[in-house]
């Protein structure tokens, strides 16, 4: 059995928790919050047996065998220090901080005390997507030549919610742009040229993003992020010899068409159980269960990858959260 805790009690924590219960072998033991009053409210409602009213009293916990932190962006980096220096695993939201510099912070941490950690890209462990680089592995559509994706929201968004507010580590890219900058990452790696174009609001975030990666290979990923509009949250995946589309939304899908040339598009598809986030659950449980301190599917250098990317545009658009 794999005992869980969870720090923070918003949104995100509470699906989290609830999607825990379709996980084999996984048994949620305590929630920490900043107060005691949220802390006892979310164990409450989701029938956990431990309450505590600070991280570091979660973190000294030693019947938790790792941590789900769940908070906004700008409190991963002391969030996931407080639970690593204390000795216990953890599973840390995405995107993993506000920058490079933080992120690396945190992994050399990791490294340092021998203990697990891996970021919380659900979309890395959701099995269609693995499926999905199966499939271009084997060559079923030839080379890869453009990955399209978008991620958009229609809001609005009040100036204090986490997707705006500045001092939350607010805009459309760390919240949603780090979607469709992943699934670029994983068909592709890191580019070798960015360019980047976005609107930013009264607080100094970005509201609508565009991107374009560009590859030696020849490849490009055409990309977008936004909190003005809902797009379609779809991605198409065009190789030499054919094509993938997976529908909305692309990051948890339930199905995707091939379209291999000359042959008739196939769909594949799978049922779709919670909200999708059990899938990175059961990769932790795996690689604890392995003695790994880090994940094969989601590896510190996909992070740190991404996260040099993420500062390289946000210099572009001039969005800053020092």
């Amino acid at each position: 059995m794999t005992r869980w805790g969870i720090l923070a009690t918003g949104h995100i924590a509470a699906r989290f928790a609830e999607d825990l219960r379709l996980v084999p072998g996984a048994e949620l033991v305590a929630v920490g919050s900043r107060t005691a009053e949220t802390a006892q409210r979310f164990a409450q409602r989701h029938g956990i047996p431990r309450a505590y009213a600070s991280w570091a009293e979660l973190a000294a916990d030693a019947d938790i065998d790792v941590i789900y932190v769940a908070t906004p962006h700008a409190a991963h980096h002391e969030a996931a220090l407080t639970c690593l220096t204390a000795g216990r695993p953890v599973l840390l939201e995405k995107p993993f901080t506000l920058d490079l510099a933080t992120s690396t912070e945190v992994i050399d941490a990791a490294r340092a005390a021998g203990v697990f950690l891996m970021e919380a890209m659900w979309m890395r462990c959701n099995p269609l997507i693995l499926r999905v680089c199966e499939l271009i592995a084997e060559g079923a559509i030839g080379e890869v030549t453009n990955v399209q994706a978008d991620f958009g929201v229609a809001g609005p968004f009040p100036p204090e919610h986490r997707m705006r507010a500045r001092a939350l580590g607010g805009g459309a890219l760390l919240d949603l742009g780090v979607y469709p900058v992943s699934l670029a990452h994983l068909l592709l790696g890191a580019p070798q040229q960015v360019r980047s174009w976005a609107k930013l609001g009264p607080e100094g975030t970005d509201e609508n993003t565009g991107l374009l990666f560009g590859y030696d290979s020849g490849a490009i990923a055409t990309l977008s992020c936004g909190m003005v509009g809902a797009t379609g949250l779809t991605a198409s995946i065009t190789g030499t010899s054919g094509r993938i589309d997976l529908p909305q939304p692309f990051f948890r899908p339930d199905g995707f068409t091939v379209h291999r040339a000359g042959a008739e598009p196939e769909t594949i598809r799978a049922e779709l159980a919670g909200s999708g986030y059990q899938h990175e659950a059961i990769e932790v449980q795996r690689c604890l269960a392995e003695g790994l301190t880090e994940s094969p599917l989601v590896p510190h250098s996909a992070t740190l990858e991404i996260m040099a990317l993420l500062d390289d545009i946000r210099a572009q658009i001039g969005v800053s959260y020092a």
